[in-house]
C-alpha cells in the first residue's frame, strides 16, 4: 500500500477543538479512510527538533490536503494574520486541496476579521459547507474526503465501503465523546495514564505530560480554569478510579456456579468497579481462582494447565467492554462461569453491517461503537483494531483442545460462550512452549519465587514489577534482579520502557 495521505486539520485552536477531534477520530477509525489517510493536528504532533518561527506551517508543508474549520473567532494575530489565515495562504500557494467548513447557518456573531477572511475565501473561488455541530459535520466531512481522495489521488472507495462508512457514523455512540467539565486529569488513575503516555510518545516528546498524551488522543479537552484539562467520558471509563459511581453501567458483574445453570447459591461473586485495564485483570484473576488447573507431566516439567485459554477469555472480555453500548445505562456486562462453559454478555448487538455470520466466518472490517475506548485499549496493548479478535479467540480455543467459541445475541445482549472441558481434562493440551520449557540445569539456578514467575510466563502471562511486588511480597529492587536473571537465562524478554516495562516468555523456548 502507498504511503498514507496526511490530512492537516485546522481551526482556531480552542474554539473548535471538539470539532477538530471529531474529524481526526473519523479519519482514524473509519475502515476506508484509516487505510489511506492520517489526521494531522498541529498541537498533537511532537515538537520540532529545531526552533521555528511558525512551526505549524512547516507541518502543513508535509501534508497533501488542508481542512479548515471556521467558527466565530479569527484567532490571535501572528504577525499580520492569525495562524489559520497563514495556513490557508500557504495551502493556497502549495495548491493543496482545501476543504472549508463554517460552523453556524448564518454569519451572525462572527468577528469582523473572520468575516473578512471568509470574504477572501469567496473571492478566491472556494466553496464551503455549513454545519451545526460535530454530528452533522462528520457525514459531510466523510463525503468531502472521499471525493478528494478520488479526484486528487485516484483512490476510490467501493459502494460497499461508502455504505459501511456512512452507517458507522450513524451507529457510533456519542457517549464516549461527552465532556465532563467537573472531572480533571488529577482524578484519574495516575499510574495508568503514565503508562499510556509511555506507550504513545518517543524520546523527542519526553517533555509532554500524561495529560498532553491523553489530549493528543482526544481523551481530554482543554477547559477553563481552575483545571487546564477536563476528561471525556471515554477517559473516565478507561482511567477513572471508580467509573461506575458516575456511570453505573460500567460495573461488571461476575458469578461462578458449580452447575450448568444459574442457581440461587453461586460459589463466587464479584462486582468490578475499576478503570478498564485494571478491571480486566481483576476479572481474569477471579476466573483463574474459580476454574480448575490440572497438572500434566510434559517431558521433565510438571505443567499447570488452565481449564480455559487465558488469551481467549481476554479477547472475549475486551470485545465486551470495548464495543458495548454505553448509552444503555440500565445494563451491565455479565460474566458467568458454569461447570461446562463461560458466558460473557455485553449490552448491544453488533453494529451493522456486521452480522453474526460475518463474525463467525471472520469476514468483516473492523469497526467499533466506541472508537476512542477501543483505540486506547489498543495503545495499552490490550487489544488490536484489525478485526482479528474472534479469529484469535477461535484459534486459542482449538489449540487448547476445546471447541470453538459460540457467538449469539439474546435479549439485547451480545453473548460469547467459551465451551469448557466439562470435567474431561484429558482434552486439554499443554501450552506450545511446555514441551521444551527449561532443562533441569537451568531450573537449578532459580529460587522458588523465580520458578513461580517462570510458570506464569509459560502459561502466557505478562509480568510487571508492580505485579510481582504484590504477588510475592518483594521489593522493586528484588523484582528487578529476578527479571534480570530470567532475561540473562533467555527465559524472559523485556518489552517497553519506563513505567510500561513488562516481561513475556522469550521465544524460542529454552533448550539448554
Amino acid at each position: 500500500m502507498s504511503e498514507k495521505k496526511r490530512i492537516f486539520i485546522s481551526s482556531v485552536q480552542k474554539e473548535l477543538e471538539l470539532e477538530r477531534a471529531a474529524v481526526a477520530s473519523l479519519i482514524a477509525t473509519d475502515p476506508f479512510l484509516m487505510q489511506h489517510c492520517s489526521p494531522i493536528l498541529f498541537e498533537k504532533e511532537p515538537p520540532a527538533p529545531h526552533p521555528a518561527s511558525r512551526p505549524y506551517l512547516d507541518m502543513l508543508r508535509g501534508c497533501c490536503t488542508y481542512v479548515l474549520l471556521i467558527g466565530n473567532e479569527y484567532g490571535k494575530p501572528d504577525g499580520s494574520f492569525s495562524a489559520i489565515h497563514h495556513e490557508y495562504r500557504l495551502a493556497r500557494d502549495l495548491k493543496l486541496p482545501t476543504l472549508i467548513f463554517l460552523k453556524g447557518m448564518t454569519d451572525e456573531g462572527r468577528s469582523v476579521e473572520t468575516l473578512a477572511f471568509i470574504e477572501e475565501l469567496k473571492n478566491a473561488g472556494h466553496t464551503y459547507k455549513r454545519f451545526h455541530d460535530r454530528e452533522d459535520l462528520k457525514p459531510e466531512m466523510l463525503r468531502a474526503l472521499l471525493r478528494t481522495l478520488t479526484d486528487e489521488f485516484g483512490i476510490s472507495a467501493t459502494n460497499t465501503e461508502i455504505h459501511e462508512s456512512e452507517h458507522l457514523i450513524e451507529a457510533a455512540s456519542s457517549f464516549e465523546a461527552a465532556m465532563l467539565p467537573d472531572v480533571s486529569v488529577d482524578e484519574l488513575d495516575q499510574e495508568l495514564i503514565e503508562e499510556f503516555k509511555d506507550r504513545i510518545i518517543g524520546e523527542v516528546q519526553e517533555a509532554w505530560s500524561a495529560a498532553d498524551a491523553l489530549h493528543a488522543r482526544g481523551l481530554l479537552m482543554r477547559c477553563d480554569s481552575p483545571a487546564e484539562f477536563c476528561a471525556s467520558a471515554a477517559a473516565f471509563v478507561l482511567f477513572g478510579i471508580s467509573p461506575a459511581l458516575r456511570f453505573p453501567q460500567c460495573e461488571i458483574l461476575i458469578d461462578a456456579y458449580d452447575d450448568t445453570r444459574i442457581s440461587g447459591r453461586p460459589k463466587g461473586q464479584l462486582n468490578v468497579n475499576a478503570p478498564l485495564p485494571r478491571a480486566l485483570e481483576d476479572i481474569l484473576t477471579f476466573i483463574d481462582n474459580h476454574t480448575f488447573h490440572p497438572r500434566r507431566v510434559v517431558g521433565l516439567n510438571n505443567v499447570r494447565l488452565d481449564e480455559y485459554p487465558r488469551s481467549a477469555i481476554r479477547e472475549a472480555l475486551l470485545n465486551a467492554v470495548a464495543h458495548r453500548d454505553y448509552d444503555d445505562a440500565s445494563r451491565k456486562v455479565f460474566v458467568r462461569l458454569f461447570s461446562d462453559r463461560i458466558e460473557i454478555a455485553s449490552p448491544g448487538y453488533p453494529l451493522k453491517p456486521l452480522t453474526l455470520a460475518k463474525l463467525r466466518k471472520g469476514n468483516y472490517r473492523p469497526c467499533s461503537r466506541n472508537p476512542l475506548i477501543a483505540q486506547a485499549l489498543c495503545t495499552l496493548d490490550k487489544m488490536e483494531q484489525r478485526g482479528t479478535g474472534f479469529a484469535r479467540m477461535r484459534d486459542a480455543m482449538l489449540n487448547h483442545g476445546l471447541d470453538m467459541p459460540i457467538i449469539d445475541q439474546q435479549d439485547g445482549f451480545f453473548v460469547v460462550t467459551l465451551p469448557g472441558p466439562a470435567g474431561n481434562y484429558d482434552l486439554l493440551r499443554p501450552p506450545i512452549h511446555a514441551e521444551v520449557m527449561i532443562t533441569p540445569a537451568v531450573e537449578a539456578r532459580l529460587n522458588e519465587r523465580q520458578k513461580e514467575m517462570v510458570k506464569l510466563l509459560v502459561s502466557g502471562e505478562e509480568l510487571t514489577s508492580r505485579r510481582c511486588e504484590g504477588e510475592f511480597g518483594i521489593t522493586r529492587d528484588t523484582a528487578t534482579r529476578d527479571f534480570a536473571l530470567l532475561v540473562q537465562l533467555g527465559i524472559a524478554k523485556k518489552e517497553g520502557r519506563g513505567r510500561s516495562v513488562r516481561y513475556r516468555l522469550s521465544p524460542p523456548p529454552i533448550v539448554r
